[in-house]
């Protein structure tokens, strides 16, 4: 951001996970509210935006955006309130208790803020179709991914990066997933599909703590995939990992821009992807390199799998120039300006409140 132009103030939640600390500038104010959840937080916030009155708050959760979007009678006036949704929201509402409930709050209190950024179309037309959020206060712009960094970190290689994976074999092809150990991103799913391969099928290594770590080791024992898939736990610098495989995987039910996807391709690693509700296609459109399998379900994830095996790759060589990080801060410049809303680059579609499902 254009220190001439903006004054920052980053203000944390929870601050007992924080890895990327360290990356914040020295020179951004950075406020650690010490809450362990957003509601806890919420006294807080309040008192921190009327103290100090600043021209933009912009939230980036869906929990924290409601909450605020409900307070905002409370919150001083002459601020621009804007929000960014992270995920495909009526999805994440579906693993809340009392989802309706959720629902009628993002109906009755979204729409008070002045801006929500979605970061895919997919995202956009969910809050619009489902949910009557205005589509004049829906700004598109896609998450950054920061090349030369990346590629940076991809050539880094610890001692453990340099061993080979458990799983590792000369005639195999070694593929890589990340993300969190949960149901959202169909680490599941993956493992049924490895199982559908040929036994001397792809190899995996799959980066990331969770919840279902122990049910995914004992699924991939149960399938007898065990000794073809290495859990690798949690990476601060994941992109060795990236760098040195042979396709990068996307197993996710739903996601809002999935940037890890971006990030393979920074390292010049070819994706296999499910279809799923989130900017993926968007991705593929505009940056190529991308296989999609035709549905989100393990057996059309091992098809796309056998495809990429017998040589089949994305669509065309890869372009990231759309997501490059100055293109996309420039968006966030203007938006935070109270520029007019930037333009998605890819085709729009026309959302109707009365089929939800378009």
């Amino acid at each position: 951001m254009n220190r001439s132009l903006f004054r920052l103030c980053l203000a944390v939640v929870d601050m007992r996970e924080a890895v990327y600390r360290d990356d914040v500038p020295k020179d951004v104010e950075f406020i650690d509210l010490g809450c362990t959840r957003v509601r806890y937080a919420l006294p807080k916030i309040m008192r921190l935006i009327w103290r100090k009155r600043p021209d933009v708050v912009f939230s980036t959760l869906g929990h924290l955006n409601l909450a605020l979007a409900m307070l905002r009678p409370l919150l001083p006036n002459g601020v621009r309130y804007i929000g960014r949704e992270a995920c495909v929201a009526s999805e994440t509402l579906t693993e809340h208790t009392h989802p309706r409930l959720w629902a009628w709050a993002y109906r009755r209190f979204y729409a008070r803020f002045d801006v929500m950024v979605c970061q895919s179309l997919d995202i956009r037309d969910d809050l619009v179709g489902h949910f009557a959020f205005p589509q004049v206060k829906a700004a598109i712009i896609h998450n950054p991914v920061d090349i030369e960094r990346i590629r940076c970190f991809a050539a880094e290689l610890s001692s453990r990066d340099q061993e080979p994976p458990a799983c590792h074999s000369e005639n195999a092809p070694h593929l890589v997933a990340a993300g969190r150990l949960s149901r959202q991103k169909g680490f599941d799913l993956l493992i049924e599909a490895l199982a559908l391969c040929d036994e001397r099928g792809p190899r995996l290594t799959l980066l990331g703590e969770g919840p279902l770590r122990p049910a995914l080791e004992e699924l991939a024992r149960q399938r007898g995939v065990a000794h073809r898939v290495r859990f690798a736990g949690f990476q601060k610098n994941p992109y060795p990992f990236f760098a040195r495989a042979d396709a990068f995987v996307l197993s996710s039910r739903y996601e809002g821009f999935p940037n890890v996807v971006l990030e393979a391709l920074a390292c010049g690693t070819s994706v296999i992807a499910m279809p799923c509700a989130g900017g993926v296609a968007e991705i593929a459109e505009l940056a190529g390199g991308v296989l999609l399998a035709s549905a989100v379900d393990a057996e059309s994830l091992s098809v796309a799998i056998k495809r990429f095996v017998a040589g089949e790759t994305g669509t065309r060589r890869i372009t990231l120039a759309p997501f490059h990080v100055d293109k996309i801060v420039g968006q966030y410049q203007s938006l935070l300006s109270g520029e007019a809303l930037p333009k998605v680059a890819v085709h729009e579609r026309q959302v109707s409140h009365n089929n939800p499902g378009c």
